[in-house]
């Protein structure tokens, strides 16, 4: 396992500043979404090549639907054009892809190729790369909640019986490990909706760089500071 090097297994990111970054440089928002691209690849890359086991990238909130109808379908555009163009480096490097989120409410074409490449990559024994889409932390609460409520309608389950074990057994995130690492690009100091139960105990590491200038430079100071941390889960180390 990566902890053994000193290596979170599991690291999320929030995947901040696209917009701000191609502001900053008076080019249109979507450009920065474009650039960003790189970014995911990059990173991507040097995560496998490292050995970790997860990395799952905040791609798209159940909040995004808010920006205007052309960012969104932009935004849809480009993650569909990712799916694609991206299949040989995740089947190129071992890595089984994945998704959590409300996926039946993204476009028909994104939910064709999100299921295409689940299939194609299942057998990979790789890292596992995860994309949140139409994700939103609350909202896997709620929906695990109601997943839990149905079994006991049902009588599948006493009410007496639910506790935190089964309620993650009914999370997107179910039969993944919680996110050792939560590295946040932009500056800003919020987790922004994200994996809300699954990081209750995680190593937080914000930095002011924008996601389309995050490359392995400053992957590698957020590894060299999770490893120089003790993590105590709550205890007081011996």
């Amino acid at each position: 396992m990566s902890e053994q090097n000193g290596l979170p297994s599991h690291i999320a990111i929030i995947m901040d500043g696209n917009g701000r970054w191609a502001s900053n440089r008076g080019l249109a928002r979507v450009r920065g979404h474009i650039e960003g691209v790189k970014s995911v690849r990059e990173i991507t890359e040097e995560c496998a090549r490292r050995h970790i086991e997860q990395l799952t990238l905040y791609a798209f909130s159940s909040e995004n639907w808010s920006r205007p109808r052309f960012e969104v379908a932009i935004l849809m555009r480009l993650l569909r054009r990712y799916l694609i163009r991206e299949l040989k480096t995740i089947m190129n490097n071992n890595i089984r892809f994945t998704v959590i989120g409300r996926i039946e409410g993204l476009p028909e074409d994104v939910q064709k190729e999100i299921a295409t490449e689940i299939e194609l990559s299942k057998n990979n024994t790789g890292m596992i790369l995860c994309l949140a889409l139409n994700y939103g932390g609350r909202t896997e609460i709620v929906d695990a909640a109601r997943r839990l409520a149905q079994k006991v309608q049902e009588g599948k389950l006493r009410p007496e019986d639910i506790n935190e074990e089964t309620l993650k057994e009914n999370m997107y995130t179910a039969g993944m490990r919680d996110p050792d690492l939560l590295i946040r690009t932009g500056g800003e100091m919020r987790v922004s909706n994200f994996l809300l139960w699954e990081i209750s105990y995680t190593e937080l590491w914000v930095t002011p760089v924008y996601w389309p200038d995050f490359r392995k430079e400053q992957l590698e100071e957020a590894l060299r500071d999770y490893a120089a941390r003790e993590r105590r889960y709550g205890g007081i180390l011996q």
